[in-house]
């Protein structure tokens, strides 16, 4: 069974800082390339970050661009996102996808092959 569990989420303050982890089971976790991904109350899914399977080569949206990092050890099955200087506008569900980006920020059910259950961030004073 495919599973992508995500933790680390919780409340911060703004300009405050979150790390969440994903861990893949179930896969081959170092063959895919990942995402995180988002939702914010009454939004659709926005992509955040992507990182390649060889854990070289990342994007960015620019809502998040030099706040946020994304990484991975695929020795530990685990993808990472440090997020620096959040702001109440990063209040959303978070999820761990795998599968490549194709561009754009909208994302779909379908544009990814697994998604994890997601972890809440919210951020307010």
């Amino acid at each position: 069974e495919v599973q992508l569990v995500e933790s680390g989420g919780g409340l911060a303050h703004p300009g405050g800082s979150l790390t969440l982890s994903c861990v893949g089971s179930g896969f081959t976790f170092a063959s895919y390339d990942m995402s995180w991904v988002r939702q914010a109350p009454g939004k659709g899914v926005e992509w955040v970050a992507a990182i390649k399977s060889n854990g070289r080569d990342t994007d960015y949206a620019d809502s998040v661009k030099e706040r946020f990092t994304i990484s991975r050890n695929n020795s530990k099955k685990t993808l990472y996102l440090q997020m620096n200087s959040l702001n109440p506008e990063d209040t959303a569900t978070y999820y761990c996808v795998a599968g490549p980006h194709r561009g754009g920020v909208a994302v779909s059910q379908a544009d990814f092959i697994y998604w994890g259950q997601g972890t809440q961030v919210n951020v307010s004073s």
